[in-house]
């Protein structure tokens, strides 16, 4: 499992985690598309906008590695923000190649791309 070194673990002052840290013993947990829903606690939509701008201020535009992106954080964004680019998608392998979907992160989060 590739670790992202410098990439934030967590959502500063909260318990949102963004990354993990080892392995599990059965392997990567599964990537699963999540529906946001707009009653969402503001919490959880502040933690989304975190992670978002993690991913964009460390990934750009770069298609990027898994690694150690925590599985529930990358769920609530995937097939919408975050796309697979592989032609085959093993949803619970460390390897999977993402890339940020610049123009729809941009509708969802517009403060993440201001200025």
């Amino acid at each position: 499992m590739l670790k992202h070194r410098g990439f934030p673990s967590r959502l500063p002052s909260s318990d949102f985690q963004f990354t993990i840290r080892r392995t599990g013993k059965k392997g990567a947990s599964k990537l699963i598309k999540r529906e946001r829903y707009a009653d969402r606690r503001h919490a959880d939509r502040r933690a989304d906008e975190g992670f978002m701008r993690a991913l964009w201020e460390y990934f750009g535009e770069e298609p990027f590695e898994r690694g150690n992106l925590d599985a529930g954080r990358l769920s609530w964004l995937l097939g919408r923000e975050v796309e697979v680019i592989a032609d085959s998608f093993d949803p619970e392998d460390y390897e999977v190649l993402l890339k940020i979907n610049v123009g729809r992160a941009m509708v969802s989060f517009p403060e993440v791309f201001e200025g």
